[in-house]
């Protein structure tokens, strides 16, 4: 199978040479064109709290941009791993700025909370993470609000304004060079790895689902199926996707959650 992140990468920094070597502006078009999906990908978690996901995007996007005209292509590193974190950043200063209070609702808060106690009971008994479905089948609630939740409470908690993160506003202009942003970027390029062990429709699916936000009936609607099938389908696919994580890196996979959200 051809390395379709070689390539990609391959033409990022065409681009990226193209941009700041000959101040070709067509160029720095083309490279935020083909930054939007991550930056809508990035967003999605932050989405619901306060602002509309449009509008993060919109936000999401300035970091893009501000990636794109800060990055050396000289430097060694990929272009995705400067990027993420810069668009992220530049998301949390919104919030941060605007002192917007993060709304999850308590059903996902209450839900995380249980899937947090279920997870540690579990790592402790059995020393490895717990699966999705395992989770599903203990706390009998569906997979896919299972990881729902999961999405939802690690937006919450890393944007909680009561709990912040840490980072000054300082580090967060220099977020594009933090060893922590690339680890962060390394496991969201991991888990698009995991998508190579789902067939056509799992892997459609769960695009729709996690980074294009569906809702299952619309999913359901668009296969011509019912909503008990896609929720069935989707929390197979991400048990695939854990299995392949823990195959490809070895235990340390397995004492990571997956989520589809880096």
């Amino acid at each position: 199978m051809p390395d379709i992140t070689t390539r990609r990468e391959q033409l990022d920094m065409q681009l990226l040479r193209r941009y700041h070597h000959n101040d070709d502006r067509s160029a720095r078009t083309e490279m935020v064109e083909r930054g939007m999906p991550l930056v809508r990908a990035l967003a999605r978690p932050y989405a619901g709290r306060g602002e509309e996901f449009d509008d993060l995007v919109q936000v999401g996007s300035v970091g893009l941009v501000k990636a794109i005209d800060r990055f050396d292509p000289e430097c060694g590193h990929r272009f995705v791993a400067f990027a993420a974190p810069n668009i992220t950043g530049e998301i949390k200063r919104h919030f941060r700025d605007h002192c917007w209070a993060i709304h999850v609702p308590r059903s996902v808060q209450e839900l995380d909370a249980r899937i947090n106690r279920e997870s540690g009971e579990i790592h402790a008994r059995t020393g490895r993470a717990a699966t999705v479905s395992e989770l599903s089948e203990r706390l009998k609630v569906p997979s896919d609000r299972v990881a729902d939740a999961m999405i939802g409470g690690q937006g919450y908690r890393s944007l909680s304004l009561d709990h912040p993160a840490g980072e000054t506003r300082e580090a967060l202009d220099l977020f594009g060079r933090s060893d922590a942003g690339y680890a962060a970027v390394d496991r969201h390029e991991q888990i698009l790895d995991a998508c190579t062990a789902l067939d056509d429709r799992e892997r459609e699916m769960v695009v729709l689902r996690y980074y294009d936000g569906q809702l299952q009936r619309e999913i359901a609607a668009r296969f011509g199926i019912s909503q008990m099938q896609v929720s069935r389908i989707l929390g197979g696919a991400l048990e695939k996707m854990h299995e392949h994580l823990a195959e490809i890196e070895g235990a340390d996979a397995a004492d990571e959650p997956l989520t589809l959200a880096a």
